[in-house]
């Protein structure tokens, strides 16, 4: 079977403009969670979010004014991958042909079709800009990187909502293990922190709420407060190939890839089966195609959004997936530090496993004041490790279920704590 290596990441983030502050970050512990200021927050129900800060767009302006923000954290974080995997000065390390990307995200550029629409309110249908129809589709980022590195393999979108970058991530692995690419670059992207968007997710009582003037305290994955998610933005992009091709060219290789499954709860619109059935054949997929026991995993980035009846649902799948081994596994859940980037997370959070196993680190899951499992063993202080192995899973509204497995081969040194 081809074995599939990561070798090349970038992030634009609430945390960082790129892998290592945001990692750092991260791994420290530090919230990126704000108050929400502007006119457009006014009067909202939930006021707090993690939002991109600092970005200065590499692009140049005529295509920058026509895309949205979010498609060009995008294309900065696949920039940042494929420049780390060794795609310089325009020139690629593998075959253009072989090439393909794939953009994964639950919504989409959900602001252009917002800003289409005052427009058209306000000013009448001549005032719909031209650009909607060509970038405002969620795949549009996916043609837009592949333009701007003339890759010319296929570059599709993926949507199963917040498991989207996860399910990306694995649909990248199979295109190379299948021989139909010999390399993916798999962008997670996401850009739901709007009026409208944080409305509707408060109205079904989704989100935190009451920490407008303590914000960093709103994500509590796994803690007795724990009241709902943390609205977050961003991009995360990966650049996967086969082994064979990064050995052939000498290419770092950052982790492998080295297990993916996927599922559906087909049980309700938002709320997860709460025995876990559906998070459970996912990570038992996964560990098959892993070729690999629940003993072998080390540690688990876990979804851990912070809702009620999400938490507890995840650690019942982790109870059914892997047994007896599963309440001795170090969990992070990161959520807490970075916030919930929706169809974006799943990319991030593999990205920060990598980071794990490769620094030795196990993140901390802040805000755990009051554990509400305590039986589990829930990171809430940084660790050192030597972790090779790593599960990090992704649920979403719809019941949409993804897992994937990492693997280092080198043991790392435990690195001295943040």
């Amino acid at each position: 079977m081809t074995r599939v290596v990561i070798t090349g990441m970038g992030a634009i983030t609430p945390s960082g403009l790129d892998v290592e502050t945001t990692w750092d970050a991260v791994a420290a512990g530090r919230s990126a969670i704000t108050t929400l200021h502007g006119p457009e927050f006014d009067g909202l129900a939930v006021r707090i979010g993690g939002r991109v800060r600092g970005f200065e767009t590499a692009l140049p302006l005529v295509l920058a004014r026509r895309i949205t923000p979010v498609q060009q954290w995008a294309i900065a974080a696949a920039d940042q991958a494929l420049a780390q995997a060794g795609a310089r000065d325009g020139a690629l390390p593998w075959d253009s042909e072989r090439t393909a990307v794939i953009a994964a995200t639950g919504s989409g550029p959900v602001d252009a079709m917002q800003a289409a629409t005052r427009a058209l309110d306000e000013r009448g249908p001549r005032a719909v800009p031209l650009s909607l129809t060509m970038h405002g589709a969620p795949d549009a980022a996916a043609a837009l990187i592949s333009h701007r590195h003339r890759l010319f393999g296929p570059a599709q979108g993926v949507s199963a909502t917040c498991a989207s970058g996860a399910v990306g991530l694995g649909e990248g692995l199979r295109r190379i293990r299948h021989g139909y690419a010999d390399a993916v670059v798999v962008v997670g992207m996401e850009d739901c922190l709007n009026a409208v968007n944080l409305s509707s997710n408060a109205n079904i009582r989704a989100l935190a709420s009451g920490y407008e003037t303590d914000p960093t305290a709103a994500s509590r994955p796994f803690d007795t407060a724990r009241a709902g998610f943390v609205m977050t933005q961003g991009a995360a992009a990966l650049v996967l190939e086969s082994a064979d091709s990064a050995r052939g060219r000498g290419a770092d290789v950052l982790a492998e890839l080295v297990g993916f499954g996927a599922s559906s709860d087909a049980y309700h619109p938002t709320a997860p089966d709460p025995a876990g059935t559906g998070g459970a054949r996912a990570i038992r997929a996964a560990l098959e195609d892993a070729h690999l026991d629940p003993a072998d995993i080390d540690h688990i980035n876990a979804h851990g959004t912070g809702t009620v009846a999400g938490d507890a649902a995840e650690l019942n799948a982790f109870d059914a997936a892997l047994g007896t081994a599963a309440r001795g596994i170090p969990i992070s859940a990161t959520k807490s530090s970075t916030g919930h980037l929706l169809g974006a997370s799943g990319t991030l959070e593999a990205i920060i496993a990598v980071q794990a196993l490769r620094r030795g680190i196990l993140p901390p899951t802040i805000n755990l004041d009051d554990p509400a499992f305590p039986e589990w063993n829930i990171v809430s202080a940084p660790q050192p490790t030597t972790a090779r192995i790593a599960l990090s899973t992704s649920f979403g509204f719809g019941g949409h279920n993804g897992a994937i497995i990492l693997r280092t081969d080198a043991h790392p040194t435990p690195q001295e704590t943040p």
